[in-house]
């Protein structure tokens, strides 16, 4: 008898014990890693430009739906069209939740092409999201009198860009290639908002890769006040507030030519991109993504985006992985010419 009272005692202190070490049903270790840290979010172009208003405005409401709360803080990273930025989140970068980049969002597909610079695996990266699915434009300013594409084929208009790796200057070169337009790309410029000064000083003479988000966004007035002539929409499909602008994809030109422009405008559906690297815990890559989609749906920031006018059409971190993954199996030889266009 004294000996099974002694086995229940040992038995009721080892299982308290259990009960004690164990660890609360409601942890969670993702708000556990979360909680007082921060979360840098790496811009691949300098201040001011549309990727740089638009991750300062997702930065300020991110941390809120990530579980722990953490202070998201964004650091500009400009450099060769924002590939320094894209190849410090692959390779760099700690892979532990903490680093976020946006950068160019025809990077993905550089490597691909071919393109020098591109060092990263861009299906390894861990994509969140986009925050629009783009349509970009050629301008010309308005006192150049260049009115028309068909003006583009027959006269020279020089083109402000930031890079070789940018849409600035990329898609200079395909629509040249394929089109038969006489843009010339001026490169060097730090970003988005250093090109549209140029315009306004007349060192350069339009601006071909200007998402529409990013008029909008920044200089709305130069519609109203017809500052610029708008001449080409370039993308797979219109953008209903621009009818009567022509799409690229509508003109007249080889089917070879039509499937290199597919490739290369693909990238607008990641318009405003947003990734981390690979090998980051799955639990934080879900926690990421659903914050960045709650973000996207936030009536707070919804209001700050509509009083900065940045056009929003979501896509989910899923649906840009799959993107870049079905882009990746497409025919090397449309790539390799796609790729010998953008060198």
């Amino acid at each position: 008898m004294p000996r099974m009272k002694m086995s229940a005692v040992k038995f009721g202190f080892l299982l308290s014990c259990l009960v004690l070490q164990a660890p609360s049903a409601q942890a969670d270790p993702v708000e556990d890693f979360y909680k007082g840290r921060t979360i840098n979010l790496y811009i691949g172009y300098s201040v001011g430009g549309a990727y740089d208003v638009y991750a300062r405005q997702i930065a300020r409401y991110l941390g809120s739906h990530i579980p722990g709360n953490p202070t998201v803080v964004p650091q500009n990273m400009e450099g060769a069209g924002s590939l320094r930025a894209a190849n410090y989140i692959y390779s760099r970068a700690p892979k532990d939740g903490t680093a976020i980049a946006t950068f160019a969002r025809g990077a993905a597909f550089f490597p691909l092409m071919g393109l020098q610079g591109a060092t990263f695996d861009a299906p390894k990266l861990n994509w969140l999201g986009s925050a629009n699915n783009e349509t970009s434009l050629c301008v010309s300013w308005a006192t150049t009198g260049i009115k028309t594409i068909d003006d583009l084929r027959t006269r020279e208009m020089t083109a402000g860009g930031t890079g070789p790796s940018d849409d600035t200057v990329q898609f200079v070169k395909v629509i040249n290639g394929t089109v038969g337009t006489k843009m010339r790309p001026v490169t060097g410029y730090p970003g988005g908002g250093d090109v549209l000064l140029a315009m306004e000083r007349g060192e350069v003479q339009g601006r071909c890769g200007w998402s529409y988000s990013s008029l909008l966004s920044t200089r709305a007035s130069w519609i109203a006040d017809k500052k610029i002539n708008i001449l080409l929409q370039l993308g797979l499909h219109k953008h209903p507030d621009l009818p009567d602008v022509p799409l690229v994809m509508d003109l007249p030109m080889p089917d070879e030519n039509k499937d290199i422009l597919r490739l290369v405008f693909a990238r607008q559906v990641m318009g405003r991109p947003y990734a981390v690297p690979p090998g980051i815990p799955a639990d934080r890559l879900a926690a990421l993504r659903k914050a960045f989609s709650e973000t996207m749906k936030d009536p707070a920031f919804l209001a700050d985006a509509e009083k900065a006018q940045l056009e929003l059409n979501p896509v989910s971190g899923e649906d840009v992985q799959k993107l870049v993954t079905d882009i990746y199996r497409i025919s090397p030889d449309v790539a390799r010419k796609a790729g010998a266009l953008l060198q």
